[in-house]
């Protein structure tokens, strides 16, 4: 697996695939978080390939990781932006058809954006903490994310995945932090979503409850909802075996097929 790059609405991108052989499979493309990137998925990506058999895509962003940077503050419809635009034009670029969707937190709302939205066959969506609402739990733990990156070493540690370390937190923190931002819903887009869905929320998240959950199963027509114990906002961290289990059992369901055997 090795970093390149593409064009997206004007702008370098950069990607990864990892080919496990799965052909006859859809691909899985990875949406990070609002303070995510390649790098930060850490190995989840080459596990999830291997551990499901299937082609795997994993990009960040524009404004994060090493893609290029952004040059004006993030809007409130930042994630609408993605889904609607600049997520079809990389698919379409990358030659991906009917993706299955895995995404975290932020990653995990464009997901189902993209999904609900209609715009390009979707196969299934994987949420991982995601939001279709903000909840008070999510304001107040950004808040103290501010005062962490101001006075602690967290800047440090993001900084070894950014090319672009403030532009990436302050794009994030200010725009969830916005007193318009507390009228942000996606909830508008999950009767529409045609494809299963596979929800994974922990018990622990720090932003967000399992009200998230509850939306998503009471407006979706096929959902599977996983909730864990002693996870909190990175479920693919915290619990990995029991994520990785979870989205192999979904993918097999999903396409109805014997999995080819990649695990390692």
């Amino acid at each position: 697996m090795s970093t390149v790059f593409t064009e997206v609405g004007g702008h370098r991108i950069e990607y990864e695939r990892i080919e496990v052989g799965g052909k006859a499979r859809p691909s899985l493309v990875l949406l990070h978080e609002g303070l995510g990137s390649v790098r930060m998925w850490r190995d989840f990506p080459g596990r999830l390939a291997h551990a499901t058999g299937c082609d795997l895509l994993v990009y960040s962003r524009r404004g994060y990781g090493n893609s290029d940077p952004l040059t004006a503050p993030r809007g409130i419809r930042y994630m609408h932006d993605e889904a609607l635009h600049a997520l079809p034009e990389l698919l379409d670029k990358l030659a991906i058809p009917r993706p299955i969707l895995v995404g975290h937190s932020d990653g995990g709302s464009i997901a189902l954006i993209h999904a609900g939205s209609g715009i390009r066959p979707v196969a299934g969506v994987v949420t991982l903490a995601a939001h279709v609402l903000v909840e008070d739990i999510s304001v107040a733990n950004i808040a103290e994310a501010k005062v962490a990156y101001e006075t602690t070493d967290f800047r440090a540690k993001l900084a070894r995945h950014h090319a672009d370390v403030d532009g990436v937190f302050w794009g994030w923190n200010r725009i969830w932090l916005h007193p318009d931002f507390r009228a942000w819903n996606i909830e508008e887009y999950l009767p529409r979503i045609a494809c299963p869905i596979l929800a994974i929320q922990g018990e622990d998240d720090e932003y967000g409850t399992m009200e998230q959950l509850t939306r998503i199963a009471a407006a979706t027509k096929d959902v599977e909802l996983v909730k864990l114990e002693d996870c909190r906002h990175s479920p693919h961290r915290d619990q990995p075996e029991s994520v990785l289990e979870a989205i192999s059992r979904f993918v097999d369901r999903v396409t109805g097929a014997e999995r080819p055997d990649h695990r390692k």
